[in-house]
């Protein structure tokens, strides 16, 4: 989402000036957002005029189905192949959802042969969070680390986002 903490940038746009100053520049980007936002505001009020060419907004929630076309790692990630960068940004807010898709990234080697980079926030139970996260918290901190461990044995350089 682009439309997040109000007064701070959308860390999608901080996440994007990390790799340019690298030199990376994205062909495509690609956004989910369940809550219907008006286009003009996208695109006129909260995207960076430097991303417009390159931004994909998908103003609809995802799926963790692994058939439905509105889940990210099929419909988006599996139209790329190994020589492509790409980077999961996944952070929904809603455990029901983001866990069964980080589990797919797990499993199917089929996707994470494709991802090189995972940013991840895990909604876990921990009371220095549960103020913010307290409805969407779900498993542990060793569960994060147990799957950031995997994606890492598997290839795939998972960070933690927070």
């Amino acid at each position: 989402s682009l439309n997040f903490h109000s007064t701070k940038e959308p860390p999608i746009v901080t996440l994007l000036n990390s790799f340019e100053k690298f030199g990376f520049h994205f062909d495509h980007i690609y956004g989910f957002e369940i809550t219907e936002t008006n286009p003009n505001k996208v695109y006129k009020d909260l995207l960076p005029e430097k991303y417009l060419h390159s931004y994909h907004w998908i103003n609809t929630g995802v799926s963790a189905g692994k058939e439905n076309k509105l889940n990210p790692l099929r419909s988006i990630v599996s139209q790329f192949d190994k020589d492509d960068l790409i980077i999961v940004k996944l952070d929904i807010d809603t455990s029901d959802i983001e866990l069964p898709l980080a589990n797919q990234l797990l499993e199917d080697d089929s996707i994470n042969k494709l991802v090189d980079h995972f940013y991840f926030e895990h909604h876990v139970h921990m009371k220095e969070i549960a103020a913010n996260w307290n409805i969407a918290m779900k498993g542990s901190i060793q569960d994060s680390f147990e799957l950031m461990n995997g994606l890492r044995n598997k290839g795939v350089a998972a960070h933690f986002w927070v």
